[in-house]
């Protein structure tokens, strides 16, 4: 856990209310997401996904509930992947975009434990733990999810995505046995 400046904190703060508002007025923010949202909670997201497996099963369709956890997420979002996410997905474009990749760049830690120091680890990807952005740019990151699951064949998905779970259902009309 690193401990990031108040100055940090602060431009942190800035740029999360931009992008944010960038994000609701151009409504691209995921529909699907319930995690570190206004009016989201992780209790409207299982309401959801309960109402959703009773539906199907209403309309006659067999349900399967695909849980991931997300637990460690913020540790494995690739800078390259999230700056890439955020020029296609979300338009972000020019300096705004430069500022992204160099926020998600060129990052480094070492420890110094009683008077010895280690050598210096560069970090590949994750975003900054305990950022204002953090949250933000990991519901970018993770923003086409629902799309690429489509894209295997799963269909009929209505996701959603808290902190720590991932919810995919999926429902399809059982094959009807041939009358003899």
């Amino acid at each position: 856990m690193s401990n990031l400046p108040l100055l940090s904190k602060l431009l942190e703060r800035v740029v999360h209310v931009r992008l944010q508002a960038f994000l609701d007025i151009n409504r691209l923010m995921p529909t699907a997401q319930f995690a570190y949202r206004k009016y989201h909670s992780t209790e409207t997201a299982t309401a959801k996904v309960f109402n959703d497996l009773l539906l199907a099963t209403d309309r006659g369709q067999v349900s399967a509930l695909c849980l991931l956890d997300l637990t460690a997420a913020f540790d494995t979002v690739e800078s390259p992947a999230a700056v890439t996410a955020s020029r296609v997905q979300f338009g972000l474009r020019g300096i705004a975009l430069g500022w992204f990749q160099s926020y998600l760049s060129g990052r480094s830690y070492r420890v110094i434990y009683a008077g010895s120091t280690s050598s210096v680890i560069y970090i590949v990807c994750s975003v900054r733990q305990g950022s204002v952005l953090g949250p933000l740019l990991f519901i970018i990151y993770v923003a086409d999810l629902v799309d690429i699951v489509g894209r295997h064949g799963v269909t009929s998905i209505p996701s959603r995505m808290t902190r720590s779970c991932t919810c995919i259902v999926t429902a399809r009309t059982p094959p009807r046995e041939p009358l003899s």
